[in-house]
C-alpha cells in the first residue's frame, strides 16, 4: 500500500474531494496521523510516531520527528526540523531555517530517555521569523511574533514582538501582522485597538488578551 493510501485509509475523511492529504513522490512520510488537506513537499521527512493536523503545508527539507505534534493549518517552511517533545499549535507560521531543541546539554556519548528531554510549546497563530533559535523548554504564547534571528531564551507572552540575542521584548503585535500602539511596560488591565483592523487587546499577566469583537480573531488560510 503507498503512503498516501495508508494516509486516506487512516483518516477516511482525506479521500474527500479536494482535502486529500498531498505527499511529494519525493518526500518520505512514515505515519499515517496527519490531517485531511495536509501537503508534505519534497525531500520532507516526517516519522512514525509523529502527529500533523490537517490542511497544514510541510515544505522542502522538513524533518518531523516521532513524537512530535503538529496542528491544524500550520506552515512549515524549508529547513525546519521539529524534534520530540516539540508541540506546534494550530495555525503557526514557522519561517525558513528556524530552530527547535530538545536537550538543554547534549552530549553524543549519552542517550537520554524521553522523560528528560525538555518540552516546548509554540502557542497558536504565533510566528516564528526566518533563522530563529528556540532555545528548549520554553513556551511561545499565543499570536506572538518572533523576529528573524532572535534566541528565545525564556517564555514569550501571548501578542508579545521579540527580537535579538536573546530576545528582548520590543513591542506587541496584532493578529493582523500590525504593529500595535502600546508600550512594552502596559500595566495590568491596559488596552488597546489595533489601527489597521480594530480588534481589541487588553493587558495580562500572560500578555495580550483579544476582547470579544464581531468577526472572526483569525481569519481560516484559504
Amino acid at each position: 500500500m503507498s503512503t498516501l493510501a495508508a494516509l486516506s485509509k487512516s483518516n477516511p475523511s482525506a479521500a474527500s474531494p479536494g482535502e486529500e492529504v498531498f505527499v511529494h513522490p519525493k518526500a518520505l512520510v512514515e505515519t499515517t496521523d496527519i490531517g485531511p488537506g495536509t501537503r508534505v513537499w519534497a525531500f520532507a521527512h516526517v516519522m512514525e510516531g509523529a502527529r500533523v493536523g490537517a490542511r497544514s503545508n510541510i515544505c522542502d527539507h522538513v524533518f518531523i520527528e516521532g513524537g512530535a505534534v503538529v496542528g491544524d493549518r500550520v506552515t512549515i517552511k524549508n529547513g525546519v526540523a521539529i524534534w520530540d517533545r516539540v508541540t506546534i499549535e494550530d495555525d503557526v507560521f514557522l519561517g525558513p531555517n528556524c530552530v527547535l531543541t530538545n536537550d538543554f546539554a547534549p552530549r553524543a556519548a549519552i542517550r537520554k530517555p524521553r522523560s528528560d528531554l525538555a518540552p516546548t510549546r509554540i502557542g497558536a497563530h504565533a510566528t516564528i521569523g526566518a533563522n530563529a533559535t528556540i532555545v528548549c523548554g520554553v513556551g511561545i504564547g499565543r499570536g506572538a511574533f518572533i523576529g528573524a534571528g532572535t534566541v528565545v531564551i525564556r517564555d514569550v507572552p501571548a501578542f508579545a514582538l521579540v527580537v535579538g540575542n536573546p530576545a528582548r521584548q520590543t513591542g506587541w503585535m496584532c493578529a493582523c501582522a500590525n504593529k500595535l500602539r502600546l508600550p512594552v511596560s502596559a500595566a495590568i488591565g491596559m488596552s488597546t485597538t489595533c489601527d489597521a483592523c480594530g480588534r481589541a487587546f487588553t493587558v495580562t499577566g500572560q500578555g495580550l488578551a483579544l476582547a470579544a469583537v464581531p468577526f472572526p480573531i483569525f481569519l481560516e488560510a484559504q
